[in-house]
Parts: structure tokens; sequence; C-alpha cells
């Protein structure tokens, strides 16, 4: 409880110089997915999409996942030999110490190519998932319940046919995983100096495979803040940047608190070889 205590461990309350290197963090691994994103293409292998990550050799925060195919479904797996086929499921994780970014979707180009079973995996999967990652985003600030988090998420998806078992919502360290104030009726409130993982993954367990929004937030109250902006200008503009991409392209009003350190924030294109386009809450 001393280091990883939910409300008050000493390592989910961080000063603003290891924020500051959880966003050097955070710009290296969602500049990589987005890199493999925009560089997806059938015919590739495993192996060869993994390399666009353009992982160094920094140590990692777990270790690192791409799968297509039928084995997209089993998760947590390494990338292997395969070729990537125009229809696959595919998903992938990318984190180093202080981030973790992930996407998942089909290998396809919109929904006339999906199965006849699924054609309205948008309608029934991707939307609803969407509105809720959007509203979980926005009901975030300091002083914030975790109880109040995991409501919004069973008030979206809790169907079972969504399959959301885990926390929807952790702190996130060195490690992938540090601990979570989220929870049903958690009184737990959130603090400034917290490093979160919006880490909110349907499991539907059936043909229409799963959809998943994974990037890092902290929270910072006034104070926090201004010190941030005022030792990290460059890492302050692109925190600026994020936050009026939520809102201006995406239509997330983000609480002031709330620091996106992903450059892809809540981005989610559901058909991976479209990915200009994404699913947006803004008309």
């Amino acid at each position: 409880s001393l280091l990883i205590d939910a409300a008050d461990g000493l390592r989910v309350i961080n000063d603003v110089d290891q924020l500051a290197a959880f966003e050097h963090a955070a710009c290296r691994t969602s500049s990589g997915v987005r890199r493999l994103l925009f560089g997806l293409r059938p015919g590739m292998r495993e192996r060869e999409a993994v390399q666009l990550l353009e992982w160094d050799g920094t140590p990692l925060s777990c270790h690192l996942m791409l799968t297509a195919g039928p084995r997209a479904s089993l998760g947590l797996l390494s990338p292997g030999d395969r070729p990537i086929e125009r229809g696959d499921r595919f998903t992938v994780a990318f984190g180093i110490w202080g981030a973790l970014n992930c996407r998942a979707g089909f290998v396809l180009t919109d929904a006339a190519e999906l199965p006849s079973g699924i054609a309205d995996y948008v309608d029934k999967l991707v939307g609803p998932y969407f509105a809720a990652v959007a509203e979980w985003y926005e009901a975030l600030h300091v002083g914030q319940t975790g109880g109040a988090l995991q409501e919004i998420i069973d008030r979206h998806l809790g169907d079972p046919f969504f399959g959301i078992s885990l926390n929807p919502g952790h702190q996130i360290h060195l490690d992938e995983w540090v601990n979570s104030p989220v929870s049903r009726e958690s009184r737990i409130e959130l603090r400034s100096g917290m490093a979160l993982q919006v880490d909110i993954i349907p499991a539907t367990g059936t043909d229409y495979f799963t959809t998943n929004i994974e990037d890092g937030i902290a929270l910072a109250d006034a104070g926090l803040r201004t010190a941030f902006a005022a030792s990290y200008p460059d890492a302050w503009g692109r925190i600026e940047a994020r936050r009026a991409f939520m809102h201006d392209s995406l239509g997330i009003n983000l609480h002031p608190d709330v620091l996106p350190f992903s450059n892809i924030p809540a981005y989610l294109p559901p058909f991976l070889l479209r990915p200009d386009r994404a699913m947006t809450l803004a008309s």
C-alpha cells in the first residue's frame, strides 16, 4: 500500500519531472502506433508491420503486441511471420516506461467489406464504445471518484455483449498497470499528479471482435499545470494542441485538469485501411 495504494501510493502521485518523462514516453509510443496505422498494408508480415513502431530498445512497460487474423482474438500475443490479409482482425499495443498505446479493428476500408453478419459493427460496437470513452474523458478531473467513472462505462457498455470485465481505467508508471481507483461504488478520489491509462477493452467473444482506445493522460491542478508549462514549454505546447484536437475535431470537452499525453488522443479508426476516417462526436 505504501507504494501502490490507488488513492495515495508513492508511485501513483507523480511530480512534474516524472510527468514530463511520461509525456515523452507517450510521444514515442503513440507516434509509433500512428505510423503503423497509416503504413499498414495487406501482404505485410506481422514482423514487418511491427517495425513501423520503431522500437529502439527503450525499456518496455509490457511486451510488444501485434497480431492479425485468427490469433488476434487471443490478445496479448507477440508478432509472428504470418502475412496480414485484407479482412483480418488486428490488434497492436506498444508500451515503454511510463506509456502505452493500443488500437484494434479490422483490416478493411469500410463497412461494405465486412461479413454480412457483422455489417452493423460500427453501430453496434464502435459507436457505443466511442461514446462511452468520450464521456469517461469528459468526466475526468481532480476530485472525481473512481465509482463515477465505472458508472459511465456500466451505463453505456453494461450489456454482456460488450464483455467489459477489466477495470475501465488504471494508473500507469514504469509498469503498464500499477493499480486502479475505478470500480463499482469506489469512493477513491482522483488526485493531482496521477498518471492514468484510458484502458476500456471490449471482449465480445463474437465475430464483432473488438475495438480499442488506449492512451495515457495525467491530472494536474492549477499549480501543477503552471509548473509543467514553466519547466517543459515544448511538452506543454503539445498538450495544448492535443486538447484542441480533442475539442475541435472529436467533440470531446476536457476539464482543465486533464493533460492528454498521447499524440493520437481518443483517435479511433474502425477500419484500419482508412486511418483518415475516425470516430467523432463533432458535427
